[in-house]
């Protein structure tokens, strides 16, 4: 339990880091943003094919399969849902690829980032759905991955709330936020999967369509929007193989 406790503060701590990143570099390019993102979803498409959905199809025994492909649909369509229920999480994003500036855009910047806040959620649950398979190096991979993808989500909130006039103290105060619910998320599919040992194989499938879905409608559409499409689509490839190379040498 104290390593889940310390993994969810580390994942959630990862937001609050990138935030911390946002106020120090303001200016930081769409290139180096793009590359960083790419790596990040590299890694967690690594994580959630080998620490979720591949454990699933093993804890699932004779139907595993079917557990598995309606984990991912189901997890992808909870994202997708919730994606129509709250805005885009690049909709303060303009044609030229700059934040909105001005107060009347605050009420959007406050739903942009309850958008990331809400996406944090499955994020954090899939972090601590993968300690109910009790394999370490698995969890700790997917927790690593998720922690990478956070820094650079965190860096994001911070330009558009200091453009629309929210003082720093509350803008940190959101960022704080959001990686506070993503601690409530790991700490809710740990003990989700612990209470119920026979919802494993299809609550390791749904992190995985969570996480699947979040890297293929956010994170490479992100990398791809600003003319680094070649950079970060070699940025994604190192990031998997880095994982896949962790996962081989810690296995």
């Amino acid at each position: 339990m104290q390593l889940v406790m310390l993994t969810a503060l580390g994942v959630g701590g990862a937001t609050i880091l990138g935030s911390a990143i946002g106020f120090l570099f303001k200016n930081i390019s769409h290139r180096f943003s793009d590359i960083v993102l790419a790596f990040a979803a590299g890694v967690m498409l690594a994580a959630s094919v080998l620490g979720l959905i591949l454990p699933s199809l093993e804890y699932g025994g004779t139907y595993g399969l079917v557990y598995t492909v309606c984990g991912i649909f189901a997890g992808a369509f909870c994202l997708n849902l919730i994606d129509r229920l709250v805005p885009h999480m690049h909709s303060l994003v303009g044609t030229d690829g700059e934040p909105h500036r001005g107060n009347a855009n605050l009420d959007k910047v406050l739903l942009f980032v309850t958008a990331i806040a809400i996406h944090n959620l499955p994020e954090g649950i899939a972090a601590g759905v993968s300690f109910g398979s009790e394999n370490t190096a698995d969890a700790l991979m997917i927790a690593g991955g998720i922690a990478l993808q956070n820094i650079p989500e965190g860096m994001v909130i911070i330009g558009p709330m200091l453009a629309s006039g929210v003082t720093p103290k509350r803008t940190f105060l959101c960022a704080l936020a959001t990686g506070l619910i993503e601690v409530a998320g790991t700490l809710l599919g740990y003990f989700a999967v612990t209470i119920a040992a026979a919802i494993l194989p299809f609550a390791l499938a749904f992190a995985g369509g969570t996480m699947l879905y979040v890297i293929s409608d956010e994170m490479i559409p992100e990398t791809h929007a600003h003319g680094s499409e070649s950079g970060a689509t070699y940025a994604l490839l190192v990031g998997f193989c880095v994982m896949l190379i962790s996962d081989v040498l810690l296995g």
